[in-house]
């Protein structure tokens, strides 16, 4: 003798509670294109000979300022 089961979707029809992402893309991108600048800034200031200190400072400025312009240019 062999039961029938109701068929189950295999897939959910909706996002599930761990779906939701941890930061939105835009935001994403602004942080990372921030910190790429950041770099890059606190590198060639650094290949200039000044401390490193001035140079992680110089990088850290230029990340944090590039935010608010980034905010308007990423769309």
């Amino acid at each position: 003798m062999t039961t029938t089961q109701n068929p189950q979707p295999s897939t959910p029809t909706g996002p599930t509670p761990g779906d939701e992402a941890f930061l939105p893309l835009r935001t994403t991108v602004i942080l990372l294109t921030a910190v790429v600048i950041g770099l890059v800034i606190g590198g060639l200031t650094a290949l200039t000979g000044v401390p490193v200190a001035a140079a992680v400072i110089a990088g850290m400025t230029s990340a944090g300022g590039s935010i608010p312009v980034l905010r308007t240019l990423i769309r």
